[in-house]
């Protein structure tokens, strides 16, 4: 495979154009969830009819120039006049949001990225999430025709986040934390595994996850083990948000026995678990 090729740091970029929206949106509402976890709505005409589960936005908070504030976020909730975002306080930038009112504006660039696939008719859907990974499957499982079930994981039961909200859509909601606080006590993809290797339904089971990035190697590898399809979503520090500075690239399986570098913001953030090279 060698060393870093710079003809693959460009890959042709996937995101439609057209659908790219440049949006200064308001905020509606900020909602505490506990410990330093927040739901954030904006007003939002432009952006928010077009996001598909999975994809996310770039946001950056316009009248607060002490602080440039323009971070990715996945989109958790979206409708045709507005679009949440959930978060948690782990700096400067997130900080400053925490502290967003009603009426305040912010600059939004979206919806960007390629998503998760919706699952066929006649495929089970299995979600694996850690912690606040739990708000970039929200769209899909609102969407998805069929109700399936989601494993959501933390250390502790403040890191157990949306599970109102995907059994209010009907579906089965099961939790895992390290401490023990909430549901069993372990890790999320010990429970994932007992479960798809005794499950025998009659649809084929594909897997959807978002979390840490050990737990989704995990994820991938079980699903790589069982033979079944596992859509995995990438998380890396991003700078421009739509494929320009290469700052997060992710390496890849170019089809031909090499590797390639993919962007996350634009290839991804994405993927089917065979395509990704995990070191």
């Amino acid at each position: 495979m060698g060393g870093t090729r710079l003809g693959s740091l460009m890959p042709s970029c996937r995101i439609r154009r057209k659908t790219l929206q440049i949006e200064t949106v308001t905020v509606l509402k900020q909602r505490v969830l506990g410990g330093d976890y927040r739901v954030v709505k904006f007003a939002s005409k432009k952006i928010a009819p077009r996001v598909k589960p999975g994809q996310f936005i770039h946001l950056r908070v316009a009248e607060r120039n002490d602080h440039v504030l323009r971070r990715p976020f996945s989109v958790f909730k979206a409708d045709r006049q507005s679009l949440s975002v959930l978060f948690k306080i782990i700096g400067k930038g997130t900080e400053i949001l925490a502290q967003m009112r009603p009426g305040d504006k912010a600059g939004m660039i979206g919806p960007l990225g390629n998503g998760f696939p919706l699952p066929a008719k006649n495929v089970y859907p299995v979600f694996v999430a850690g912690g606040y990974g739990a708000a970039a499957l929200y769209l899909l499982a609102e969407r998805t025709k069929k109700k399936g079930t989601l494993f959501i994981g933390g250390r502790t039961a403040e890191d157990i986040l949306c599970a109102a909200d995907f059994k209010r859509l009907g579906w089965e909601v099961r939790t895992v934390t390290e401490d023990g606080s909430a549901g069993q006590r372990g890790l999320v993809t010990d429970l994932l595994k007992g479960y798809l290797f005794k499950k025998n339904e009659m649809y084929q089971t594909a897997l959807y996850a978002c979390g840490p990035m050990g737990m989704l190697e995990a994820v991938a590898r079980i699903a790589m083990a069982g033979g079944w399809k596992a859509w995995i979503s990438l998380d890396r520090h991003m700078g421009c948000g739509v494929g320009a500075c290469l700052a997060c690239v992710q390496k890849v399986k170019d089809g031909s026995g090499g590797w390639k570098w993919a962007r996350i913001c634009a290839e991804g953030p994405v993927f089917e678990c065979r395509e990704i090279i995990w070191e």
